[in-house]
């Protein structure tokens, strides 16, 4: 038991130093020595739990995206209404920021910037995640559009999509100020605008 927690803090260690560096300096500049030497491990440590540097980004694009679901989820239990669950998208971003340490957002654009396009479907599993978390967002805002009672659930989730993927370009950009919060007031006044079409109908 002991044995297997020392080896969860290792790796736990190792994920925190990885997730800093590559989100603070960019993957390509970042070398698994530097995460090694800020995580407090050998080389040969990092590459006993990992394997690669692209299984170690692997698998922090892994953790921050179930936490990133975690958020979001505890946002969508504590919203409301149907229209509210729908905006829980930003309220999520709100308090998983709030939650993470100091990086670049979003890390999985930041990935995407960075990685080449493969030569074959599916070839590089880091960015599999990437395109992964995109299906996620828009997956789960098109069940929440439904269950609001959209006519268009797809035109809606993209709507909201568009709004969600600015704010977090604007966080990498610096600006506007406080974008996640300017993005949910606009999503607010789209979805009250649909409901007021709809209502006329």
């Amino acid at each position: 038991m002991a044995a297997a927690r020392h080896t969860q803090h290792t790796r736990d260690r190792v994920l925190d130093a990885a997730e800093g560096l590559f989100f603070r300096d960019g993957i390509a500049v970042t070398g698994v020595d530097a995460v090694a030497a800020a995580a407090g491990v050998a080389v040969v440590t990092l590459y006993k739990h990992f394997g690669s540097k692209d299984n170690l980004l692997h698998a922090v694009l892994r953790r921050r995206l179930d936490a990133w679901l975690a958020h979001w989820d505890a946002a969508v239990a504590r919203a409301g209404t149907p229209r509210d669950r729908l905006l829980a998208v930003f309220d999520a971003v709100a308090t998983f920021r709030a939650a993470s340490g100091p990086t670049q957002w979003c890390c999985f654009l930041a990935t995407a910037s960075e990685r080449p396009v493969p030569a074959a479907p599916g070839a590089d599993p880091v960015l599999e995640l990437v395109r992964q978390d995109t299906r996620l967002v828009t997956d789960r805002l098109v069940a929440l559009a439904a269950d609001a009672g959209h006519a268009d659930p797809a035109r809606t989730a993209d709507a909201l999509l568009l709004l969600y993927n600015g704010a977090l370009a604007s966080l990498l950009r610096g600006a506007p100020t406080d974008p996640v919060e300017l993005a949910r007031r606009t999503a607010a006044t789209l979805l009250a605008a649909q409901d007021g079409a709809s209502a006329q109908a």
